[in-house]
């Protein structure tokens, strides 16, 4: 039964890639839930898997030679994974967006930015071509672009970085979807175009309700505008609690460690590192993945430990919490 507070559920979603090396488990069993009008915060190291989660969500992967989805992704009930390509045809733009993380890929070099978001509401909805084009000004204004009628008429190679990435998001919110997937939407922007980027992504959740998963490496922007907070690593969830829980009383010793390695002010010391590396994805340990970086590992690491509540609105897959009840 979906909790009617839940807009997105992902249940044992799994995504493998065949190579000629063998397989490669990029997402493993991650576990999800995102309610509406709130920004949930995927953060993880490099490779992760946070991308790959995002695009299975979104059913831009699995449907090709060499790749393989498994698992639940439920839009408000309706599985995803089960719809055809046609039916998701529909479902993205409309109810379910996702800004990717560079937004000169995103935009095509030969069609000006106006046209380029008129295109939403043209695929989705029956309007005509002028009242597309006047929504697509529209939401270039209410993302903050300047002279959005005069923009319009511009390619993308003449806008800044910060520019691009704002009509990559009026893209993306042209028909209002209910679930928007922001993949590192601040990358290579510099900090006060971040900060107004962030602003603008809480604007739109107050404005239009929509919900928000905001992919990360950055803790600073996730103590800024997440909710709730689910920590990635190696293919899998290994945290999940509101924000300030999170960073309050952090219960995985990885996310301890992430948040060990942050700079403070005052502080010249060496900063603190992760020791070792992530697992090869082609071969994961049986046991806890993070078990050969980890401080505090003992026997009970050699068992793959689960997802658990270890407080109130808190998750952590780690033994260690369970050797001190």
């Amino acid at each position: 039964m979906n909790d009617q507070n839940t807009i997105l559920r992902v249940e044992d979603l799994r995504v493998r890639f065949r190579t000629r090396r063998g397989d490669v488990r990029a997402v493993d069993g991650v576990n999800l839930e995102l309610n509406r009008g709130e920004i949930l915060g995927l953060v993880g190291e490099s490779g992760c898997g946070k991308s790959v989660t995002a695009q299975a969500v979104m059913r831009l992967i699995g449907d090709g030679r060499g790749e393989e989805v498994s698992g639940r992704v439920e839009l408000d009930g309706e599985d995803l994974l089960q719809k055809s390509e046609k039916e998701m045809t529909k479902l993205r733009g409309r109810r379910i967006s996702m800004i990717f993380q560079d937004p000169m890929t995103s935009l095509n070099p030969v069609y000006t930015v106006g046209n380029q978001i008129a295109e939403v509401p043209l695929l989705h909805e029956k309007v005509t071509r002028r009242d597309a084009y006047a929504r697509a000004v529209g939401m270039l204004e209410t993302v903050g672009i300047p002279s959005p009628k005069e923009r319009a008429r511009r390619f993308p190679h003449e806008f800044s970085g910060g520019m691009r990435q704002r009509s990559v998001i009026a893209m993306s919110l042209c028909c209002k979807p209910e679930v928007l997937i922001a993949d590192e939407p601040t990358t290579a922007l510099d900090v006060t175009i971040q900060a107004q980027i962030l602003d603008l992504l809480q604007d739109l959740r107050r404005d239009f309700g929509t919900a928000i998963i905001l992919i990360t490496h950055d803790l600073g922007v996730v103590a800024e505008v997440c909710d709730r907070v689910a920590i990635m690593y190696a293919g899998g969830i290994v945290e999940q609690a509101p924000a300030g829980e999170l960073f309050r009383k952090p219960r995985h010793p990885y996310t301890q460690g992430l948040l060990a390695s942050l700079p403070k002010i005052g502080d010249r010391g060496i900063l603190k590192a992760i020791e070792g590396r992530p697992p090869d994805l082609m071969n994961l340990p049986e046991g806890c993945r993070f078990a050969p970086r980890c401080p505090h590992a003992f026997g009970k690491c050699s068992e793959y430990p689960p997802l658990e509540r270890v407080a109130e609105e808190h998750d952590a897959a780690c033994w260690l919490e369970k050797k001190h009840e």
